[in-house]
């Protein structure tokens, strides 16, 4: 188990085991999944392979949808972010809307 000082909440799951402060046991940041999606539309872009065949391929759709959740997780999260979690999020907004752009002219 963890200590206190480690940062438990005191709660123990149905295994015994604490729960870290802040989240779910997998222990999934709010960074870590800005920078899931931000990933996920790089794939899209074709700016990094596709995980499951390693092709690089451009969905500008799926890449729109990336970005458009991207967006309105900011939206709902506005005013509750720390200034790195802020920074992180409009940096990644910022480079896929970019790259974005950059595909979307190309054809």
């Amino acid at each position: 188990m963890l200590s206190a000082e480690a940062g438990t909440t005191g709660n123990s799951g149905m295994d015994g085991t604490e729960t870290p402060q802040g989240g779910a046991a997998s222990g999934m940041t709010f960074e870590g999944l800005v920078m899931l999606f931000g990933t996920a539309g790089l794939v899209h872009l074709g700016a990094a392979p596709d995980p499951a065949g390693g092709e690089r391929r451009v969905d500008l759709a799926q890449a729109k949808q990336t970005i458009d959740l991207l967006e309105l997780l900011k939206d709902k999260t506005a005013g509750n972010l720390t200034t790195a979690e802020a920074a992180l999020l409009d940096g990644i907004l910022f480079d896929l809307r970019c790259r974005y752009v950059d595909a979307a002219t190309k054809d």
